[in-house]
């Protein structure tokens, strides 16, 4: 058919002996948007990365534009018009803008780079596109969701026909998200065609035109999004209809335990006259828009950022921690929100991520023992139900979802009493975060403190009881989650703009 850019026919892969994908089949059409969900494990990742030349497919074919392709690596799959916007970014942080775009095909006049060029093709490139990105600024100064529209941006520039988005909105604030999705709609008005992974289920009925389920390996449904409802997606993601998408949040928060009083930073961007308190057994929320504050406020109170003045109080004891080693001796614990950066060791397995943190409790006689390692990271791995081939498997090799199981399992092996948790569901799906919630829930009643921070409102006014809003780096307000609402906490965050 003339409107199909991009068919896979029967695709199969395994590894040793684990089957991950069994005769795929996807086709996607001119100018539209197929949703592709899934439980991390369930495949996704691999059907993505044997598109892209990553991994080399068992079986099967893959047609684009009625012409059999086999790529080589990504680089030879862009220039053939099929690019991807990965979930972890991966981008040279200390150049720029500009330099990001052109990487691997830098434009030459009289055998010079001809950075005139560039820096035209740049500015053209985002009017275009209507997003608000300066082409000369430098990429580590850039908030995630800046960094991400600089990667669509770069897919445009490479005419690309077909477009895999990987968890897109996970960084994004609202309004962001609604930027994004008026690009792709853009874009699709322009025959361009999109594969849009994603978890987040409310977005795949707002954006995609198809859907498609993979579970364990196969493709369990594929179907136009007007003839499908929440419950059958669930249902096909997790092999079981999903009554509720939260838990019960029934713990019973106790005495008044940790106490932030006028916390202001030292270094940019500063953190202004903090004040809160949590009780024992309480789970408190850190709502706010991308940049409010909210990522530099856990690393504040883990001992990561300087503080300039105020307190930390602790069970009565004033605390100021001057690295997260001191941190970790008073039992804090720290999930941050970009765990390939810097929440996990992406050349080592499963095992050495889970004991990482709490290596003298494996030691016997003084010297680590690899079996009480190992127990560790299989007890892990059955506690968080980690989809992985065993504990000595790379981490790299995992989901995204799967990789952040380990990153809190880690934690969860020191059992500490106060678990400062960034995004700790960003990248997971349905099935896998109703468990973590319900972790979450259970630590809260087992009497450990929570502090989350999340960007997804239903997931923050779902699993908290109180919820701290941040604008701007400051604190804005604080609310009880059952006599709060979604209005109110969008007022709150648009505060101090």
């Amino acid at each position: 058919m003339d409107d199909i850019v991009l068919e896979i026919k029967n695709l199969s892969k395994s590894f040793a002996k684990n089957k991950v994908l069994d005769g795929i089949s996807l086709t996607v059409k001119k100018g539209t948007v197929m949703g592709l969900m899934g439980e991390n494990g369930a495949g996704k990742s691999t059907m993505m990365k044997c598109l892209f030349g990553i991994y080399a497919k068992d079986e099967g074919q893959i047609t684009l534009l009625g012409k059999p392709v086999d790529f080589k690596n990504p680089k030879d799959a862009l220039e053939n018009g099929v690019a991807m916007v990965h979930q972890e970014l991966n981008q040279c942080l200390d150049r720029t803008v500009t330099d990001n775009l052109f990487l691997g095909r830098y434009p030459k006049r009289f055998g010079v780079i001809d950075e005139a060029k560039m820096a035209k093709e740049s500015t053209q490139l985002f009017a275009s596109l209507n997003m608000n990105v300066n082409p000369k600024a430098v990429m580590r100064k850039m908030s995630v969701s800046q960094r991400q529209m600089v990667e669509i941006a770069k897919a445009v520039s490479y005419d690309a026909k077909i477009i895999v988005l990987d968890e897109p909105t996970s960084s994004l604030t609202e309004r962001e998200v609604k930027k994004l999705f008026s690009i792709v709609d853009d874009l699709r008005k322009k025959g361009v065609s999109f594969v849009y992974i994603s978890h987040k289920i409310d977005e795949i009925f707002e954006i995609c035109d198809e859907v498609s389920v993979l579970r364990d390996g196969k493709m369990v449904m594929s179907k136009p999004i007007k003839e499908t409802d929440m419950n059958e997606l669930i249902s096909a993601m997790v092999g079981r209809s999903l009554d509720k998408r939260y838990p019960d949040v029934d713990n019973t928060p106790g005495d008044m335990y940790f106490e932030v009083r006028n916390l202001t930073t030292k270094y940019e961007p500063v953190l202004e006259d903090i004040s809160f308190t949590v009780r024992k057994g309480e789970i408190f929320g850190l709502y706010g828009l991308v940049g409010a504050g909210r990522s530099e406020l856990l690393e504040s109170l883990f001992g990561v950022r300087t503080i300039a003045s105020g307190e930390i109080v602790l069970g009565g004891k004033k605390l100021r921690f001057k690295s997260s080693k001191e941190a970790m001796a008073y039992n804090f614990a720290l999930v941050t929100e970009e765990r390939k950066l810097n929440g996990m060791f992406g050349k080592d397995t499963i095992k050495f991520n889970t004991v990482i943190t709490n290596l003298e409790s494996y030691k016997t006689f003084g010297v680590l023992s690899e079996q009480k390692m190992l127990d560790a990271a299989n007890r892990e791995i059955r506690v968080m139900r980690t989809k992985c081939v065993s504990a000595e498997e790379n981490i790299t090799a995992l989901s995204g979802g799967n990789q952040q199981k380990v990153i809190i399992g880690k934690w969860l092996e020191r059992s500490p009493d106060i678990f400062l948790m960034d995004e700790p569901t960003r990248g997971i799906d349905v099935g896998a975060k109703y468990e973590i919630y319900q972790l979450i829930i259970n630590m809260a009643k087992e009497g450990k403190t929570i502090i989350v921070v999340s960007s997804e409102m239903p997931e923050i006014l779902g699993i908290t009881n109180r919820i701290a809003v941040m604008s701007n780096h400051r604190l804005a307000g604080i609310v009880n989650t059952k006599e709060t609402n979604q209005e109110e906490l969008l007022r709150l965050s648009a505060k101090y703009l």
